[in-house]
């Protein structure tokens, strides 16, 4: 399980998370939606420490922690239970595809290199991406980058897999082929709590839907609630704005092809 509770994030003086609590069980998978700048990247980069909250506690699996008094090692146990897919793929770019999977295989788990190599094989394959695996990242698409992100993220195991907007850097053409892999990841019961800008992935994917707009959770249940029947008139109002604006990103496309 994890479980988020009173969790409290502030640069300077602009709270971004206030006291943020939640609970997301093994193997759930859990979409957290809501506009830019409401503080969904924050919450996730607190969860591994990538940002540290000022206050509030932070259980993962058999791992619990006051951020407010925790020691170095304690933050090393509670980031061995997680595995992070960014934004912008975060690869080492002289390495190959497969040396980008094997690294932490290695270096932290201390796993041979022959049998790292075949686990990083294995991973590749399950992504798509075994043709690629002596590529470097400056020769493989936005979409290839992000799925041997996702073998990386898997290759050591972790407790649960957090995706900050996975998509959000990708051109259109490149979407539908990561989220078919997470989706893959998804069906396989692997806990996840992803980030997200597409509404019909978390609806079809996520077992949970958390709405954060402003800095804390406005609305919290399954796709069909939130999406469906919200209770809330800024899940209501945000609900609304995403449809129309997606309805006139389809009609600009639709008049771009037709003057084409």
């Amino acid at each position: 399980m994890i479980k988020i509770t009173n969790l409290r994030k502030s640069f300077k003086d602009n709270v971004v998370l206030k006291d943020i609590s939640f609970e997301v069980d093994e193997g759930e998978v859990v979409a957290i939606i809501g506009p830019s700048g409401s503080g969904k990247s924050t919450l996730l980069r607190c969860l591994n420490f990538l940002e540290t909250a000022e206050s509030g506690e932070i259980e993962i699996d058999d791992i619990n922690i006051d951020v407010s008094k925790t020691k170095r090692s304690a933050i090393n146990e509670l980031r061995m239970q997680t595995s992070m897919v960014f934004q912008h793929y975060n690869l080492f770019k002289n390495k190959t595809a497969l040396e980008n999977v094997t690294h932490a295989l290695v270096v932290a788990k201390k796993m041979k290199k022959k049998d790292a190599e075949q686990m990083g094989r294995d991973l590749l394959e399950q992504v798509g991406m075994l043709d690629k695996i002596n590529q470097y990242p400056i020769s493989l698409s936005g979409g290839q980058q992000q799925r041997v992100g996702i073998a990386r993220a898997l290759a050591v195991n972790p407790f649960a897999i957090l995706f900050d907007e996975p998509t959000s850097s990708l051109d259109p053409e490149w979407v539908g082929e990561v989220l078919r892999v997470i989706s893959k990841i998804a069906d396989n019961n692997k806990t996840m709590i992803i980030v997200t800008h597409e509404m019909n992935f978390a609806y079809e994917v996520a077992d949970k839907v958390i709405f954060l707009a402003d800095g804390v959770i406005v609305e919290q249940g399954t796709p069909k609630e939130v999406f469906d029947h919200p209770s809330k008139e800024r899940t209501k109002q945000f609900l609304h704005d995403y449809h129309r604006q997606t309805d006139a990103r389809k009609k600009d496309e639709n008049l771009s092809v037709s003057i084409v």
